[in-house]
């Protein structure tokens, strides 16, 4: 167990098995087919776990967009500049951005976060800024690490505090998102570190690169990982090595979700990165999260699969800010609506499904 974070890792108990069987037995009952709903009835169950309660209330949810600036830009791995990211960040607090429509369609309440923004913000009147900036973005890790092993603790806890908070508020599902330009780049060299791949296989074009950009982005990851591997002994190692502040937020996001028993949704490429992190730093922290989509960088299924969380939707999508998150809730409510007030086979007088011979 990584020591600085001892005191909060030792809270996480497992999904209550209780809960989850009653869940279980609850579908088998609903009056359709048998496991007809596939990964949404898997994922109602593991809520029921998470929550240690069979009875499964989506009514409170939230989406935190971790948002943070990172030094690597520098190299030409982008195709827009470090500006982007606090133009963007405050657009969010104005309700102005994609994933805020989704959100305000789908009931999610909306919680920015300047985690490492590159100069301080002004915050709208629609979505509230928290201000829990670490530093005024990370260095260039082409240079030296992107940031000490102490703040990347820093952040890590964070993240766990953020989901303290909206356990203290009452919420019982929460989206991830993220906003910094550069942060695909960051991600995909946390994500060779983790796996033990080459970048080759785990680097895409991020927010549209061209060939030149995408080969210049492959060369800066593939020098990182052969100068911090041999020295990385853990994965805050890696994060403050390569990572970003809203990478390793993220981390301490998922975390949470184990600590405070309120299941996380993973979106895209950048949160499965921090997922996995989370889940090495504390294994069985996977059974806290749930996988909304499938991103299309090339890690995408790379990721899903390593974590053993099968996706939601596959729609090739690859926007960030949480829009993939927030697109799956509706489904998870549709699911939910399902499991809690359908009919069973005994209320319609019918005989119930039996499992087929491959399911007993």
């Amino acid at each position: 167990m990584i020591e600085e974070l001892k005191d909060y890792l030792s809270l996480i108990q497992p999904p209550d098995k209780k809960a989850m069987e009653t869940a279980r037995l609850r579908w088998a009952h609903v009056a359709k087919p048998l496991n007809s709903l596939g990964v949404l009835e898997d994922d109602i169950v593991k809520i029921a776990g998470i929550r240690k309660d069979a009875h499964v209330s989506l009514h409170k949810r939230g989406l935190l967009i971790l948002c943070a600036d990172n030094g690597i830009v520098e190299e030409g791995v982008t195709q827009t500049g470090m500006e982007v990211t606090a133009v963007v960040t405050e657009n969010m607090t104005k309700g102005n951005s994609s994933v805020c429509i989704m959100a305000k369609r789908a009931g999610v309440d909306v919680y920015p976060v300047d985690m490492g923004v590159a100069r301080d913000l002004v915050s709208g009147s629609r979505y509230p800024l928290l201000n829990r900036k670490i530093a005024y973005g990370t260095k260039n890790f082409r240079k030296t690490k992107a940031m000490t092993r102490n703040e990347a603790v820093q952040a890590i806890k964070t993240g766990i505090e953020l989901m303290g908070e909206l356990s203290e508020n009452g919420y019982d599902l929460v989206a991830t998102g993220e906003m910094g330009i550069g942060n695909t780049t960051t991600s995909s060299a946390a994500a060779s570190l983790l796996l033990k791949q080459d970048p080759e296989k785990l680097t895409g074009r991020g927010a549209g690169l061209n060939d030149a950009g995408l080969k210049q982005k492959r060369n800066v990851i593939r020098e990182a990982v052969a100068e911090y591997g041999p020295g990385c002994q853990d994965e805050v190692d890696i994060l403050s090595a390569v990572g970003g502040f809203d990478l390793a937020g993220l981390t301490g996001v998922f975390l949470g979700g184990a600590i405070y028993r309120i299941p996380v949704l993973l979106d895209g490429f950048i949160s499965a990165v921090a997922a996995l992190a989370a889940e090495r730093i504390y294994p069985g922290c996977r059974d806290f999260m749930i996988a909304s989509h499938v991103s299309a960088e090339p890690a995408g299924h790379i990721l899903l699969e390593e974590l053993g969380l099968p996706p939601l939707i596959q729609a090739g999508m690859c926007l960030g800010e949480g829009t993939g998150a927030v697109a799956a809730i509706p489904l998870l409510d549709m699911a939910a609506d399902v499991y809690g007030t359908m009919s069973s086979f005994e209320d319609i007088e019918i005989e119930a499904y039996k499992p087929m011979e491959d399911q007993l």
